[in-house]
């Protein structure tokens, strides 16, 4: 995961209260990696810049069509 060495998480806007987080990397130019803050040693699922950015978008026009 040395795509990932230095990146700065921080917890989604969409995660819960109760504990239910997803963090994501920032910093990195190529990849974007998502984990879940209860178990930051866990896995980390790791998506290019591209396809993050597409995912994103494609949330968003869900949320408002």
């Amino acid at each position: 995961m040395t795509e990932l060495a230095g990146a700065t998480w921080r917890k989604s806007s969409r995660s819960s209260a109760q504990g239910n987080c997803v963090e994501v990397a920032d910093g990195q130019s190529a990849v974007v990696g998502v984990r879940d803050s209860k178990d930051v040693a866990g896995p980390v699922l790791v998506f290019s810049a591209p396809s993050w950015r597409n995912f994103l978008r494609e949330i968003k026009e869900k949320d408002h069509g």
